[in-house]
């Protein structure tokens, strides 16, 4: 059909119009799944999740007032995301609803998630809201230690090994770990603590030390304590007590209880005590 020249002008540009309303509608609904997930992040992520990108913190634990918070971004998340998915088991876990934290974090294994697989490990371990059965364990131990999980690994050597046949063998869960220590902070960390501890091989304070700076640097917050009590001590390292309360704040500030008592511990260093050796007050600065 022949239109005159305005009204075809007209028609082109309400097409033109509605195309980039159709261009801006996918960024606009993809911006919406994405803070879905930031949300899930912000208050539910696992610090030892190896899916968690390096930006996001992470919880140790969820705090009571966010649970309600974590259920509700992590589910609307967790279709798309098996971080999500993991972080929303932990919501729920925090919640005290086993059954559903254990549906979950089963969803997420089977997406891939080894931190999920380490949970339902953990759970078949100890029978926690299921069956206890040690066999599916090291199952699921074993699969998140051969992707790289810190946890599975230190877990997996705790039950034995393959087959259950052997003791606990922390020589092998040093060499597991310090295969995925070169790109994994919880890694580092643990492994730094064996190394530290003289745990499946000799004692290296030095080595410890370093590893516990590269997971420090990544926001880690026990190797940020760990750091500070190196620093405080002169473990591996130059004695730098202005640096090991720059360390233990850090660590604070992230929830890690050990740094809050060493803050304390530095602010409060004399005590003062009666005969019988009770503490009776401190001198604090």
């Amino acid at each position: 059909m022949n239109l005159p020249e305005p009204e075809r002008n007209v028609v082109f540009m309400r097409t033109c119009l509605f195309a980039m309303l159709l261009l801006l509608a996918a960024p606009l609904t993809a911006h919406a799944q994405s803070a879905d997930l930031v949300l899930c992040d912000r208050v539910a992520a696992d610090p030892s999740d190896p899916d968690k990108p390096a930006d996001v913190r992470g919880v140790a634990e969820i705090a009571s007032a966010d649970i309600a918070t974590a259920i509700k971004f992590c589910k609307q998340a967790a279709p798309s995301s098996r971080r999500a998915m993991f972080a929303l088991g932990r919501a729920y876990a925090a919640n005290r609803q086993t059954a559903e934290a254990l549906a979950a974090w089963r969803k997420a294994a089977d997406k891939g998630s080894s931190a999920a697989m380490v949970e339902l490990g953990v759970a078949y371990g100890t029978g926690s809201g299921i069956a206890k059965d040690e066999a599916q364990a090291r199952k699921l131990f074993e699969k998140a230690a051969q992707s790289g999980n810190p946890r599975g690994i230190s877990n997996l050597a705790a039950l034995g090994g393959a087959g259950g046949a052997a003791p606990a063998d922390p020589a092998q869960a040093r060499a597991l770990l310090g295969k995925a220590a070169e790109t994994n902070a919880e890694a580092q960390y643990q492994l730094g603590l064996m190394l530290s501890e003289g745990s499946g091989g000799a004692k290296d304070d030095v080595a410890a030390r370093a590893l516990f700076e590269k997971a420090a640097a990544q926001n880690h917050p026990g190797a940020l304590e760990r750091m500070g009590a190196f620093a405080e001590g002169g473990r591996g390292g130059p004695k730098d007590k202005d640096a090991a309360k720059a360390y233990y704040e850090r660590a604070s500030a992230l929830g890690d209880e050990d740094a809050k008592k060493a803050l304390e511990r530095l602010r409060c260093p004399y005590a003062i005590k009666d005969k019988q050796g009770k503490l009776v007050t401190t001198l604090c600065f």
